[in-house]
């Protein structure tokens, strides 16, 4: 992947940032919501010379970004379009933070995989698959207190940055796709993923 691609990702996600910022639904509940995001983006840009990632771990986590700052304009619950996204499992609710929620397994899949791979942490793909997963679950997890905290400390932004609207089932919900999504990451992108890192070494 080229440099040049990678600033045309960057400018892309400025672009959304902006119109994302630009009257949002909630403004402390952009600010949650949209915050990873940019510390992301700041965090890519101080290490982009010392500590390149891979190709694929950069366009993933572009995704996730825009996922999180469309989400952050219009608060979860109330993005267009998907008041009918996957209706037959969960009806009656707006179902875009499900995608939120799958995103936060699959791209920590690939940049954790990433980080210990490239650090040489572990000598059996076995294991290094076992940690991977359990560290997106747990980081899910971690995700569903910061929410609780959150709503407990907030009680404007709590019910937008919550997003449980009445299902009784959406912290488990909320972290089973996020392990789905860890395991599909691993599934269909480590062949893609060694050969970007067999590349990124040369």
């Amino acid at each position: 992947m080229t440099v040049q691609f990678l600033w045309f990702l960057l400018a892309v996600f400025l672009l959304v940032l902006g119109w994302s910022a630009y009257q949002p639904y909630d403004l402390a509940t952009w600010a949650l919501e949209a915050l990873p995001a940019i510390l992301g983006a700041v965090i890519l840009l101080l290490t982009f010379r010392r500590f390149r990632l891979t190709g694929l771990l950069y366009v993933l986590i572009f995704l996730h970004a825009i996922v999180l700052v469309v989400g952050a304009h219009y608060t979860y619950a109330r993005v267009p379009y998907f008041d009918g996204f996957m209706q037959f499992i969960w009806p009656e609710r707006n179902n875009y933070d499900k995608l939120g929620h799958f995103f936060q397994g699959l791209m920590p899949a690939i940049l954790c995989r990433e980080l210990v791979v490239r650090f040489n942490v572990f000598n059996s793909r076995a294991w290094m698959n076992f940690f991977i997963v359990s560290f997106c679950l747990g980081f899910s997890a971690f995700y569903e207190l910061i929410e609780w905290w959150v709503a407990l400390l907030s009680d404007e932004a709590s019910e937008s940055f919550l997003g449980t609207q009445g299902y009784v089932w959406d912290t488990q919900s909320d972290m089973f796709l996020a392990l789905i999504g860890a395991v599909l990451a691993l599934g269909l992108f480590s062949h893609w993923h060694d050969r970007q890192l067999r590349a990124l070494r040369q």
